[in-house]
């Protein structure tokens, strides 16, 4: 059930036609709650989150942060962790979901339709401890106006221009979707997704207003923030590769990736595999160009951020000099990490 402003959207029909998601996706992007709430927070600064500015030198504590890659979701609790957050989201969407009555928070980045039914049940799991009576604050940030526009001429002269394409809209569907036919209380706090999060240059070509944010636990916050490849940790060049190497591993198929345990506040990298296929793929394509791997990579090759294809190119290598996945996780266990003296993660084992 998605509620604004503690009122009820109430589809006409259940489940909903997709008419009727349509419509109440227009409904939401236009609703002065929401219109006032995207304004702010699109003019609220940009944090730049990272380990070696935030915690100085030697050893001052740092904020306890959790990060998510694409197609990752974690759950957190305020007593254990100051910051949660997720960026490099240019078609993709992020969700956050806040408990009102236990303070959990659930974030997820969300990278395709097909994992959004399957996703917000994990996001919901037992480790958020929900009751269908709970209230929930919900922040839907990401996505942009990607669909390119076709000119159809019709036999009486005239022509019209139909969006066609795109990733981002089709994703803001299914998470509507989903939200309305589940019975808990989803109360939208933020919706800034499509054109609310698009800008275009002097040639009409699109690009996202804004790709990451944070949240504050304490009070559940959200803010507009980058993180730097410090604190987009840990493990963070293995993370990346399991966001493809997930695609031909079919228990992870409908799924949002496993990483952080709530309970211990350890990071938990479950084994995964690349196959012959893909340290094939990462020898061919490291020795494109630049451009030549944004077209080939990327949803959205002209809005990508400034270290894209660096860190492409680090995870190509990484393949590249670890063809064997089982290097990397021997016996076939996964890689545990835990919080250092300063607030960090340092592997378990080390």
């Amino acid at each position: 059930m998605i509620l604004v402003d503690g009122v009820p959207v109430v589809p006409d029909s259940d489940p909903p036609s997709p008419s009727q998601v349509l419509e109440i996706l227009a409904a939401l992007m236009d609703h002065p709650t929401l219109l006032s709430a995207s304004h702010s927070f699109k003019n609220t600064p940009e944090r730049r989150f990272s380990i070696s500015e935030e915690s100085g030198l030697g050893s001052i504590a740092q904020p306890k942060c959790v990060y998510v890659f694409q197609r990752e979701y974690a759950i957190v609790d305020p007593a254990l962790v100051d910051v949660v957050g997720t960026d490099e989201a240019t078609t993709c969407v992020g969700l956050v979901i806040r408990n009102r009555s236990n303070g959990k928070i659930s974030i997820a980045h969300l990278d395709f339709p097909a994992i959004v039914e399957m996703g917000l049940a994990q996001m919901l799991s037992q480790a958020f401890d929900h009751d269908l009576q709970d209230e929930m604050d919900v922040h839907v940030i990401g996505g942009f106006e990607d669909a390119s526009l076709k000119r159809i001429n019709h036999s009486d002269g005239s022509e019209i221009h139909e969006k066609v394409g795109g990733y981002s809209l089709p994703l803001c569907i299914k998470l509507i979707e989903t939200l309305l036919r589940r019975r808990e209380k989803f109360h939208i706090q933020t919706f800034f997704v499509l054109g609310h999060n698009t800008r275009r240059d002097a040639d009409g070509r699109a690009y996202p207003i804004i790709t990451g944010f944070l949240v504050e636990t304490s009070n559940g916050s959200v803010s507009p923030a980058c993180f730097d490849r410090t604190s987009r940790c840990p493990d963070e060049v293995v993370r990346r590769i399991r966001i493809t190497a997930c695609s031909d591993d079919p228990t992870w198929r409908g799924k949002l990736l496993e990483t952080y345990h709530t309970q211990d506040d350890k990071f938990i990298i479950a084994p995964c595999y690349w196959s012959g296929r893909q340290f094939h793929n990462a020898s061919t394509r490291q020795h494109l160009s630049d451009s030549q791997l944004l077209l080939t990579c990327s949803t959205s090759p002209y809005a990508e951020g400034p270290d894209f294809v660096d860190n492409i190119r680090r995870r190509f290598d990484y393949i590249i000099k670890h063809p064997d996945w089982k290097e990397t996780f021997p016996k076939r266990q996964p890689r545990v990490f835990e919080r250092n003296g300063q607030g960090g993660w340092r592997r378990c084992g080390d």
